[in-house]
């Protein structure tokens, strides 16, 4: 039993800790200077929501950070559901932990008023790609991103 649901102020410390395996470039310090805005309401529209997937014990097991996109590579609207970060933790993978939190999203997506949901993954990261596949997403396209400093 799998249950989704929005993210609360007591689960900080559960979703900084999955927020930073997922993304381990960043610091715990700016996770959780992110995690914080975003319980403040400073979070500037990204993420929009934070929906947690608890297992049957009620701990957290993944997550899912959403936003509301004008763009996204592949889409037809100008108001596109985005999955910015999802997260499953590695014990919990394979059991529907990480279809449940797509489903919860999909439905928050249509509440705010989208017709699509996007997301996007790192074009080394076969887990990933293969856990979207799985949950339905079809490949938009590959893009490079480049920058420079001035």
């Amino acid at each position: 039993m799998i249950n989704v649901r929005p993210a609360e102020p007591g689960d900080a410390a559960s979703w900084l800790r999955m927020r930073h395996a997922l993304w381990p470039e960043g610091s715990e310090a700016e996770h959780g200077q992110e995690i914080d805005e975003y319980f403040q309401g400073l979070a500037r529209g990204r993420p929009a929501a934070v929906l947690m997937a608890e297992n049957k014990e009620g701990h957290p097991v993944g997550f899912a950070e959403l936003a509301i996109r004008p763009y996204a590579e592949g889409c037809l609207s100008d108001r596109v559901a985005y999955l910015e970060g999802w997260y499953v933790a590695p014990e919990a993978r394979r059991a529907g932990v990480g279809q449940a939190l797509i489903a919860a999203a999909q439905e928050w997506g249509r509440s705010q008023g989208s017709t699509e949901i996007a997301s996007d993954a790192d074009p080394e990261n076969d887990i990933s790609i293969a856990a979207h596949r799985a949950a339905g997403f079809t490949d938009a396209g590959l893009v490079r991103c480049f920058r420079k400093d001035l």
